[in-house]
């Protein structure tokens, strides 16, 4: 899978992705920082890559469109150390793997993964 992570994911959690065989990148690294949401969305979906976030915007933006991909990872924990992020991405990784192919966005807090199918048809809950 190919990853791109936005501003609040650390790079520890990028190289953890490389370490597992995933193709991933941080905005960062290609000095895209800049880039407007919609735009990294653009990219996401150019590449066909999974954007990894903590910014809700991404959700909003997505639930307001009708586009399949690309998939987000919106991270809502209390606690975004990058050992706290790759325990729930392995969880992701093991059990939704299908559903961000597909298009999905996966909201993840400390309790729950809640995940959205893309495109979304009914308002969110």
């Amino acid at each position: 899978m190919r990853f791109i992570g936005n501003m609040g994911i650390s790079p520890v959690t990028i190289q953890f992705l490389r370490s597992l065989g995933h193709e991933a990148k941080r905005l960062l690294e290609e000095h895209l920082e800049k880039l407007s949401d919609e735009e990294i969305l653009d990219k996401a979906r150019a590449e066909g890559a999974i954007i990894l976030t903590s910014d809700l915007d991404f959700g909003d933006l997505l639930a307001a469109s009708t586009h399949e991909l690309p998939s987000v990872v919106l991270f809502r924990l209390g606690n975004m150390d990058p050992v706290n992020v790759n325990r729930h991405l392995i969880i992701i990784l093991e059990k939704y793997a299908r559903e961000l192919e597909l298009g999905a966005i996966l909201s993840v807090n400390e309790r729950k993964i809640r995940v959205r199918k893309l495109p979304i048809t009914s308002p969110l809950e």
